[in-house]
């Protein structure tokens, strides 16, 4: 099943400026999630952050911090059962790609209490991160077995498009070239 505009909320995770100089490959994770982000806001898709102890690990990364419509402060390692979460998502919303760091830590938390909460969760591969590779990778395979779906940042920009009749194709095809 094709991921829907329409119906679609992107959740940028924890992408905090003391944070992402400790991710691998932390500058392609965050040009990635730049680039949904963008895309989101040329097909009006919602975009909402996170920001784990924002006290400790700063505020929202520079790149990102225009993007979302709200930003949840939080304390819990998942979002999804922090005070507030509630409000942080539009109503009605069916889809929630999510994109952020740690993958096997706040971002692994969060997708776990998105699926138990019966939502559609879509991870972005390319748009996620950890300080260690292993610890990616195990994430991935532990959302799957959830029922997480993994897609890359391209794939989300093209299912939201559908077609290159769509008003906005050359807009968001110029973020991947």
């Amino acid at each position: 099943m094709l991921v829907t505009a329409a119906g679609s909320a992107l959740l940028l995770v924890d992408f905090q400026q003391r944070l992402m100089p400790a991710i691998h490959e932390g500058d392609a994770v965050v040009a990635n999630a730049v680039r949904l982000a963008e895309g989101a806001g040329l097909l009006q898709v919602p975009v909402c952050a996170t920001e784990q102890n924002p006290t400790g690990l700063g505020p929202t990364v520079e790149a990102l911090a225009a993007y979302p419509q709200m930003v949840l402060p939080k304390m819990s390692f998942g979002a999804a059962g922090e005070p507030g979460f509630a409000t942080l998502l539009p109503p009605n919303t069916e889809e929630i790609v999510v994109a952020g760091c740690e993958a096997h830590v706040c971002v692994l938390q969060t997708v776990l209490g998105l699926l138990a909460a019966r939502h559609r969760v879509l991870v972005v591969a390319d748009a996620i991160g950890s300080r260690v590779p292993s610890n990616k990778d195990a994430a991935v395979d532990r959302m799957v077995r959830h029922g997480a779906e993994i897609v890359t940042t391209e794939m989300v920009l093209f299912e939201w498009l559908r077609d290159a009749h769509h008003p906005q194709f050359r807009a968001v095809h110029k973020l991947i070239r």
